[in-house]
């Protein structure tokens, strides 16, 4: 794939572009490792504030599971997911394209030197100075869903080749729906490759997305079903043969992924057998970073309530833990006492709640766990934070949590 563990050392050339604040890539051969450099790191810090870890290796094993099981779909990494320039270089030396949904987001995968034939510009709805923008930079891949961002296209970058978004049938069982904002409704196909016909747009193929972690497989066959359709009224309409097949996001690194992509693999071959030239690719995001990273926060503040314990960190629900507040998803978490003392009050397990550092009483971040008891100078350590965590903070109440430090290791 172009890309191994030796190549990781070569991501410290880019460190400076990255504001990191450790350049080393660290080593670490099993949990207790990771726990013996979240300590280092913190016990260096000149004020305590939380930081991630990213497990290169973590990334590289994911990218290899996925042309393991989908070897004919090019992953097109959805930007948006997690932005941290290192894990953009690590994907791109991997193989990745990129989904792009704003012209800063094209800005950032092609200052990183990737060819903008690697990036489908795939937000619907377009402001005009950003399609400008990709005309500029010679990003000729989007979609759209309606008439007037044709018009809008076909007027700011007519080289644009298309592809059509068509609405997921029966999607409610992904975690978050798309439907209701995006996707041509099946009795608007026909009038949307009309129009583009009459204005001479190309559409090249049909785009479609499951919705947010998807729960069951089925939903891709039918979603490709739909997709055949489409492309079947093309055909009709005798406009030139579509080629592409964009099969959207909702995949997890979970169980249900290697059901997904038999799925996937089975409803491709059996109705787009007959288009040999077919080019499949997919906008993944939380797949390949969600298990990637595990971020450090500090115990800032304690209170002891009746039977319960109330805990604040430095990070909450306007920082890195903003889908803790609609995430119907278990948080993964373990406190790291920074002494290694055994007392044995401090073993109990007792009823707990973690709050954030803002004055909102909403910003709660882990509600009714247990949890051995901490102290204000104890960390509590948090997995799988590389989805959707930093790129939607906020500064509310002050606090800045857009550029919490990044440390990288790889594990052995």
């Amino acid at each position: 794939m172009g890309f191994n563990l030796v190549d990781i050392n070569g991501l410290k050339a880019i460190s400076a572009a990255t504001k990191l604040k450790d350049k080393q890539i660290v080593r670490i051969s099993d949990k207790s490792g990771l726990n013996s450099m979240i300590r280092s790191i913190s016990d260096n810090q000149e004020q305590p504030e939380p930081f991630y870890i990213l497990d290169l290796v973590a990334v590289l094993k994911l990218m290899g599971k996925w042309s393991q099981s989908l070897p004919s779909v090019t992953p097109f990494y959805a930007v948006k997911c997690n932005p941290k320039p290192v894990l953009l270089l690590a994907l791109a030396r991997l193989g990745a394209s990129f989904h792009c949904a704003s012209e800063a987001e094209i800005a950032t995968i092609i200052s990183l030197g990737v060819s903008p034939d690697r990036i489908v510009y795939a937000n619907p709805i377009k402001q005009v100075s950003h399609i400008k923008y990709a005309a500029r930079t010679g990003v000729n891949l989007t979609v759209f869903d309606s008439k007037e961002e044709m018009d809008k296209m076909k007027k700011w970058h007519s080289e644009l080749e298309l592809l059509l978004r068509i609405k997921v049938p029966n999607d409610t069982t992904s975690w978050r729906s798309f439907g209701a904002k995006y996707g041509a409704a099946t009795d608007e196909i026909i009038p949307l490759l009309k129009h583009a016909r009459q204005l001479g747009m190309r559409v090249v193929g049909v785009s479609f997305h499951v919705g947010s972690k998807a729960t069951e497989a089925d939903i891709y066959h039918r979603a490709i079903i739909a997709a055949r359709l489409a492309f079947d009224a093309a055909t009709q309409l005798e406009m030139p043969a579509m080629h592409i097949l964009n099969i959207g996001g909702g995949f997890k690194a979970n169980q249900l992924f290697d059901e997904i992509a038999k799925t996937v693999n089975d409803s491709i071959a059996e109705f787009f057998h007959d288009i040999p030239s077919l080019k499949v690719i997919a906008e993944p995001g939380r797949f390949f970073v969600e298990t990637a990273f595990t971020m450090a926060t500090n115990v800032i503040g304690k209170r002891v309530r009746g039977d319960q314990i109330q805990y604040w960190i430095d990070d909450g629900i306007y920082g890195s833990f903003n889908t803790s507040a609609f995430d119907s998803s278990c948080m993964v978490f373990q406190p790291l006492k920074n002494t290694e003392e055994n007392d044995e009050e401090r073993l109990v397990i007792t009823s707990s709640t973690i709050f954030g550092p803002t004055c909102d009483s909403l910003d709660i971040v882990v509600k009714e766990c247990k949890l051995p008891e901490m102290n204000t100078d104890d960390l509590l350590v948090f997995y799988n934070m590389g989805a959707y965590t930093t790129t939607a903070a906020t500064k509310f109440s002050g606090f800045q949590r857009f550029e919490i430090p990044t440390y990288l290791a790889y594990s052995q």
